[in-house]
């Protein structure tokens, strides 16, 4: 993986722990990991970014389902040990009829469960579209799981524009006073990764479909403006475009000439 990044001019890169809609992980390779952490520090990657799979709601209504969650992201942060100093999003899932604060609470008890103290990886709630029963769909829903999680230290946030515009933050037209809003609800110490996606759908429309870059409602300035903010640049980008590697290749070199170093 950290090859085919560099092969398309990247130097970070997310990855799933499993089959994104499956649910067993493959066995880890220590020597494999060695390789690629020393692949990482050699070529000046920024984090690496693990990805939950989307079969995973840690606040689903089924028991048999809450277990599910609890064990592959208990089996994930130990298997992301080989990889330390890194970073594990997941979606907040979906609370299925239950109401937004009954899912909170569940998200959080997960946490809670299978955070350990010596853990070197951090852990990230994703800004979510609000489709369905989706939780995450506001900054106020992210910041109210994050207060009742013990170990608050391994915890953050990775921001998907493609979802914040979808869920109704106006990040094309009024960027700084969504980014001032996310620092007073959650803090923008808390933001430690960003989903760079354009949208397919209207602001508001919580539907969750991701576009290429300068293909859909955000468009090319307003990513631009995104990662030149100064409350963003530093931050590591993730491009999760409907894509093939030339088209990721032709992305990464467009917004790579947009950066102002």
């Amino acid at each position: 993986m950290g090859e085919t990044a560099l092969s398309i001019g990247a130097n970070t890169f997310q990855f799933f722990t499993r089959n994104p809609r499956g649910g067993k992980a493959k066995s880890a390779d220590p020597q494999d990991a060695a390789a690629l952490m020393k692949l990482a520090e050699d070529n000046a990657f920024g984090p690496l970014l693990a990805h939950a799979p989307y079969t995973m709601n840690p606040c689903a209504a089924e028991t048999r389902l809450l277990e599910f969650a609890e064990m592959v992201m208990r089996e994930d942060l130990q298997l992301l040990e080989l990889l330390p100093g890194n970073l594990y999003n997941f979606h907040p899932g979906s609370h299925v009829r239950q109401g937004a604060e009954a899912g909170i609470e569940k998200i959080a008890a997960m946490l809670n469960k299978v955070l350990f103290a010596e853990q070197r990886t951090t852990v990230l709630l994703e800004t979510m579209a609000g489709k369905g029963s989706e939780v995450g769909r506001t900054f106020e829903e992210l910041a109210a799981i994050l207060s009742k999680v013990q170990l608050q230290e391994k915890m953050g946030v990775c921001l998907d524009t493609c979802h914040i515009f979808d869920g109704g933050y106006d990040i094309v037209n009024h960027l700084d006073a969504v980014l001032t809003e996310f620092d007073k609800i959650i803090g923008l110490d808390r933001l430690k990764a960003v989903h760079l996606n354009d949208s397919l759908n209207m602001l508001g429309s919580h539907k969750d479909r991701h576009a290429r870059i300068g293909e859909g409602n955000i468009g090319l300035e307003a990513l631009t403006a995104v990662i030149n903010h100064p409350a963003l640049k530093n931050l590591p980008f993730y491009l999760e475009t409907p894509n093939e590697l030339p088209g990721y290749a032709a992305e990464i070199s467009l917004l790579r000439a947009r950066y102002q170093a």
